[in-house]
């Protein structure tokens, strides 16, 4: 099975940014990477006027659109689908997922976490974090790196999904 990390924190600690600089540390050392962000406000990816808009007005609950060197696919939905179904329905052929969102999942965790507008990380009290990435220190019974510990990190992730990398 497919490791999957969730990489988890407070709107504007830096999540994305965090995901730019593991991905290709751990494309680096040989991993095929795939995400998954999770948006809890909904989203819309087709644009009005193109054709797999078009097609999904018409009653399509499924589109694909397909390239040479693209695909993308576009799913009404009636729940919000857990990881273990968008692993199992949608992702083959990485060695790790690595997730945006998805606070409430099983999934192990590494928070980012700045302090300014927050006084504590969202899981201090452990909750599956198997890391905690911030401009301050904390002792929260995981390793807690600084926000350019990338290598460090993927480290830990490495250690984390062993069993399945």
């Amino acid at each position: 099975m497919t490791p999957i990390i969730s990489i988890v924190g407070w709107s504007g600690s830096g999540k994305t940014t965090l995901l730019e600089k593991l991905i290709p540390e751990l494309v680096r050392r040989g991993y095929r990477v795939a995400t998954v962000k999770h948006d809890v406000h909904g989203f819309d990816i087709d644009r009005e006027g193109k054709d797999t808009w078009r097609h999904r007005r018409a009653g399509a609950v499924c589109t694909v659109i397909s390239s040479s060197n693209q695909l993308a696919l576009v799913r009404d939905m009636d729940h919000d689908a857990s990881l273990e179904e968008i692993r199992k329905g949608f992702i083959a052929d990485v060695d790790i997922i690595l997730t945006e969102g998805y606070k409430q999942d099983e999934a192990p965790k590494v928070e980012v976490f700045r302090r300014g507008e927050h006084k504590r990380p969202i899981f201090a009290d452990g909750n599956g974090l198997i890391a905690l990435v911030s401009d301050t220190k904390f002792d929260l019974g995981v390793p807690c790196l600084g926000l350019d510990e990338i290598s460090k990190l993927a480290d830990i992730i490495e250690e984390a999904s062993h069993d399945r990398l």
